[in-house]
């Protein structure tokens, strides 16, 4: 009698082994298959088919889950941490490893929970929707780790391309100073002049900035003390004719025996030249350097998707040697492309080199604007291609995330602007350095204003 019941019981019809005659428990199983694969992938496997696949899928699933949920605490509690992680080649490979290995994984749960769902068994008009459903799902599920995947393995390479190895660096002062030029090496032009100089000097506890700018036309630029550069020229950089601090680039390069170590720390003879001539200048420590091909750099605004600017007046662009502009900046906010946004910073053809440097002023803080997280996740990789292209840097990757969460908390502070001009009471062709230190001093933004 025991043996009739098991009997029994063992004829009903269960998941594993369904009715397959009645098209409506086939659908009604076929839904709850394909819903399950989607819920918890590798649950359908357990329930009817090859349950050490389903076990191991449903495993991988709560690993990711609990990997996902220890994340968003740590973003909570310490973003640093999770930034640390998000911009370490090692940490980065390893994520693309993984989130390849769930993409195929996914695939080969959802094209099984396919073959357990029977699709010919269920009703005819259940079964585009049940495809469908299960195409999305794999499209959501494998196609997003597989392109998780691949934006891990673009970070990592954007940052081996552009960022340097080497040690974190404490704040001077509190704060991180960096120094931006934007490079141009026209045909005309002997070596590359910066033909934009600027300090961008951050709060390290705040991330309040300040952006410092240097006109290139700056005159007798001292150095800093301990510079090759400072013996050579202990009373400023005088030539004895016009000698402009941009020139100091191609100097610099033409004396590499001044700097024997530089291209072994990530930069070069003609960088360091101007990095000591701009610490003189400024009396400010810089920690780091970044050089943009202006030349390359409206392909990092188009990857952002342009900038926003506000022309102050109608502004005539186009080369000196034109007889006629190539066209006109109307007056007002202006949504600006990168040739555009180029044509903005660098046209000679209205206006004086003052003027110029605080339209390059206003392009950087466009763009830094522009790079607001969403926006950048959006377009990571467009805005990773354009920086490898354009970008040259000797900051170290491990203060990638240090940097990163400053430029975060910048957001919550207008940037603050000095150009050492005449107007801001600098001298620039017989400049008074302790008079400019005061200056640049007065201008920093700090944590109790």
């Amino acid at each position: 009698m025991a043996s009739a019941a098991r009997s029994v019981h063992s004829a009903r019809p269960t998941v594993r082994h369904p009715d397959t005659s009645s098209r409506e428990v086939m659908t009604a199983r076929a839904w709850w298959l394909v819903a399950l694969n989607v819920l918890i992938p590798g649950s359908a496997q357990l329930l009817a088919g090859n349950r050490r696949l389903g076990r191991f899928g449903v495993s991988a699933t709560f690993v990711l889950w609990a990997v996902a949920l220890l994340a968003l605490v740590v973003f909570l509690v310490n973003s640093s941490v999770l930034l640390t992680l998000a911009t370490n080649p090692i940490a980065l490979t390893v994520g693309q490893v993984l989130l390849g290995a769930y993409a195929v994984l996914w695939v080969v749960l959802t094209l099984d929970a396919l073959r357990l769902v029977r699709l010919v068994k269920a009703s005819p008009g259940a079964r585009p929707f049940l495809a469908g459903v299960a195409v999305v799902a794999l499209v959501l599920t494998a196609g997003g780790a597989a392109y998780g995947a691949h934006l891990a393995g673009v970070a990592r390479d954007a940052i081996v391309s552009v960022f340097q190895s080497g040690d974190y660096a404490e704040p001077v002062d509190g704060r991180y100073n960096i120094l931006l030029l934007g490079g141009d090496a026209g045909a005309d032009r002997e070596g590359l002049r910066p033909d934009s100089i600027s300090v961008v000097s951050v709060d390290a506890e705040t991330g309040a900035t300040t952006i410092i700018g240097v006109p290139r036309n700056f005159e007798r630029a001292t150095f800093s003390e301990g510079s090759p550069m400072f013996e050579a020229y202990p009373n400023g950089y005088d030539c004895g004719d016009e000698c402009l601090i941009s020139y100091l680039y191609t100097m610099g390069e033409q004396h590499s025996e001044l700097y024997p170590d530089a291209e072994a720390n990530g930069s070069n003879a003609g960088l360091e030249a101007m990095r000591d001539a701009v610490e003189g200048v400024t009396g400010l420590h810089l920690h780091y350097y970044v050089l943009i091909d202006m030349q390359g750099f409206q392909q990092l605004i188009d990857a952002l998707g342009g900038v926003e600017i506000e022309v102050p007046e109608r502004l005539a662009y186009g080369p000196v040697t034109s007889p006629t502009p190539f066209g006109y900046f109307e007056a007002g906010p202006q949504r600006m492309n990168g040739e555009q946004a180029l044509w903005y910073a660098r046209s000679r053809f209205d206006g004086n080199d003052l003027e110029r440097m605080e339209r390059q002023r206003q392009v950087q803080q466009a763009i830094i604007t522009q790079m607001e997280p969403t926006n950048v996740v959006n377009k990571f990789q467009a805005v990773a291609d354009a920086g490898t292209q354009v970008v040259k840097t000797d900051i170290p990757d491990v203060m990638i995330s240090v940097l990163v969460d400053l430029a975060g908390k910048s957001r919550e502070h207008a940037i603050a602007t000095l150009e050492l001009v005449p107007d801001s009471g600098v001298d620039t062709i017989y400049p008074d350095y302790a008079s400019i230190h005061a200056i640049v001093q007065d201008s920093l933004v700090r944590p109790a204003e």
